[in-house]
């Protein structure tokens, strides 16, 4: 069984994180294309990133496996790399990321569905739609909202 821990990011890490970020959009945004991950690249490294909150996953070596950014309640990007995808890391961003950052929202591409889904199971429910994203571009996104009793719920799975 694969470990990791939450962790802070260190600014010095931000070209990790871009690796991450390229690798986690290449393997599930297949709605982009080429210019646009050459057009947002830039932007997460010299902008993006400085605008959240940033945590992480690493393994015991200390390697970045995943991570997310939080900005006024709003989970603003989590992405895990393709190789360790599958491992509970995202859950475990996002459980930290609503009990500890007090995460209600997230904005998803709709074109995105593997993120849809993922959001929806965890108790996330669309309670809007832009037809444009935040840069202008034709990639509709969704507004997400954690449900008022998801805690409650959580705190049941866990008693279990």
């Amino acid at each position: 069984m694969n470990t990791f821990k939450v962790d802070i990011v260190q600014k010095s890490e931000y070209p990790i994180l871009v690796e991450v970020w390229e690798a986690s959009v290449r393997a599930t945004h297949d709605f982009l294309k080429e210019e646009d991950i050459r057009y947002f690249r830039p932007l997460i490294l010299n902008t993006y990133l400085d605008a959240v909150e940033l945590r992480c996953a690493r393994d015991g070596q200390g390697i970045v496996l995943g991570f997310l950014g939080v900005a006024d309640h709003n989970l603003e990007m989590l992405f895990i790399h393709p190789d360790n995808r599958g491992m509970g890391i995202g859950r475990k961003l996002l459980d930290f990321a609503i009990d500890e950052l007090e995460v209600q929202k997230v904005d998803v591409n709709e074109q995105n569905k593997q993120a849809v889904g993922f959001y929806e199971h965890y108790g996330f429910e669309v309670i809007g739609r832009s037809a444009l994203d935040a840069s202008g571009k034709p990639y509709p996104i969704l507004h997400m909202k954690l449900k008022s009793n998801q805690s409650n719920m959580k705190q049941a799975t866990v008693a279990r």
